[in-house]
């Protein structure tokens, strides 16, 4: 989630070598009003807000554990690979591929969603790619953009958003860590604690009715 990272891609080895953060994330409306007046509290160490390249999430109504997006041109893969006894999700990288995509990687990406396509070409463009899963009865390609305002408390990487989904605004709150102890104190101190652990594919499937 560190938005001042550079967006670029990585192979499924690479990936597999990055030590996966636990992530506890909420949506809904009128979330920011009352997180601002908690980072005062917590002595948040604030950055800078950002809008988001445009994103298209593509979901699968086999799983909600394969995150599957395209951003910067980039074809980028996380699993989810366990949850914290608190209910915080993890979710391991599995790569960011560069359009065009070969189709090996392609069939492993799909494999993940859970569905099983013919590929008949050797790589693939990114259109060629979405009118794959236009065509398919179980996918769905949904455009996201995203305005993100990143803060920092207690060296737990945090951030709240507003996300449009095909257009549809919700909004979000995001703590994220490998330190898991430390993640539940700072969610606790946002006053989030209560709310359900939601991720993105769960929240666009619910916008998307899917």
């Amino acid at each position: 989630m560190n938005t001042l990272t550079k967006n670029v891609a990585i192979s499924e080895e690479e990936a597999s070598k990055i030590i996966p953060r636990a992530e506890f994330r909420i949506f809904g409306h009128d979330l920011i009003h009352n997180l601002e007046a908690k980072i005062w509290d917590v002595k948040a160490t604030l950055y800078a807000a950002r809008k988001i390249p445009l994103e298209t999430y593509f979901l699968s109504e086999k799983t909600n554990n394969s995150n599957v997006k395209v951003r910067d041109g980039l074809l980028d893969i996380k699993v989810k690979v366990g949850e914290t006894k608190e209910g915080y999700e993890i979710f391991q990288p599995r790569g960011k591929f560069q359009f065009p995509v070969k189709k090996e990687e392609l069939a492993i990406i799909l494999s993940h969603l859970e569905v099983d396509i013919s590929l008949e070409k050797e790589t693939y463009e990114l259109e060629e790619f979405k009118q794959l899963v236009r065509q398919h009865p179980l996918l769905n390609a949904v455009t996201v953009e995203k305005m993100r305002y990143g803060f920092m408390v207690d060296g737990i990487i945090c951030e709240f958003a507003r996300v449009w989904f095909n257009g549809a605004l919700m909004e979000t709150a995001c703590c994220e860590s490998e330190d898991y102890e430390k993640m539940q104190g700072v969610v606790k101190a946002l006053g989030i604690e209560n709310q359900p652990n939601v991720n993105y594919l769960k929240a666009a499937k619910r916008v998307v009715g899917m």
